[in-house]
């Protein structure tokens, strides 16, 4: 009886653990863009789109792994389109099934990224929610997201998502920042589909990061504050998801790109902790995971 109840709060823990982990702009959307520098940053009129793909490992509770997230960033000229995929895994696929796919597609301007187009499918434990977002060039923001109650926003919130982005590309302006001027320094309207806020960026310190029993990367890093500002509330509770985190960022690509290799984000459960796993692109090919 007394095993059972231990094995029931862990469950709980961990389902309350992925809930925070996969908020629509949580620790999965962070992990998603935040190569877009690497696959963009030179831009060329190559025959074939410049590709880069990556793996990174996610875990809660009491160090329980809980997602992987995939991402695949391609450019061809001045176009880019991000695509990501997260799964649960392990146990924590026993109480939150999950699967995620989102993509972003959009133009390269000279200093920064312009979204076009925003997708997501999600499913979880059997329900599905659809996000779909466009962005004109005008600064206006089309949502036709479905539910219609995740996607209804009034006439002042449509004023206040004028000139956002899209959660994907907020991480990437940052990236971009921190790679150009050596600042991350920022801060970034987003709309997620659901949620308005400001995504600000600051920054905290150097610092050199040893291997550990989740990444055997160990080197030079730039440590980066993510603070969400709430503008206009999610309707949907069971979406909320982190309100600050921390990044570190190191050089792993030719032209010396900030690249993301570890990110911690405090929940109302737990820390949250991501590790970049697997890299491959642009003449790169590595496993930072232990074997």
């Amino acid at each position: 009886m007394t095993r059972n109840l231990r094995l029931q709060r862990v469950g709980l823990t961990i389902k309350e653990e992925i809930h925070q982990a996969v908020g629509r702009s949580g620790l999965a959307a962070a992990t998603a863009l935040l190569l877009l520098a690497a696959g963009g940053s030179n831009a060329t009129a190559a025959a074939e789109p410049d590709r880069v793909e990556a793996r990174f490992e996610i875990y809660g509770f009491a160090g329980f792994h809980v997602l992987t997230n995939r991402t695949t960033v391609e450019q061809f000229g001045d176009r880019y389109t991000i695509a990501t995929d997260l799964n649960t895994r392990g146990l924590a696929s026993v109480f939150v099934d999950l699967t995620s796919h989102s993509q972003v597609s959009g133009r390269l301007g000279s200093e920064v990224p312009y979204p076009e187009s925003y997708r997501a499918d999600v499913r979880r434990n059997g329900a599905e929610r659809h996000y779909e977002i466009d962005f004109r060039r005008d600064g206006m923001v089309i949502n036709a997201s479905t539910p219609a109650s995740a996607g209804r926003a009034s006439s002042d919130k449509t004023r206040q998502m004028r000139g956002a982005v899209d959660q994907l590309t907020a991480y990437f302006l940052v990236e971009k920042q921190l790679t150009v001027r050596g600042t991350c320094a920022l801060v970034v309207p987003v709309f997620d589909g659901s949620a308005l806020y400001n995504l600000r960026s600051t920054d905290v310190k150097r610092e050199t990061l040893s291997a550990d029993d989740h990444q055997n990367f160990a080197g030079s890093s730039q440590v980066c504050e993510i603070v969400r500002e709430d503008l206009v509330l999610n309707p949907d509770r069971n979406e909320d998801t982190y309100q600050r985190g921390k990044i570190w960022y190191a050089r792993l690509i030719a032209g010396g790109q900030m690249m993301p290799v570890r990110m911690e984000f405090t929940t109302a459960f737990g820390v949250v902790k991501a590790y970049l796993a697997e890299l491959r692109g642009r003449g790169v090919d590595v496993r930072l995971t232990p074997e």
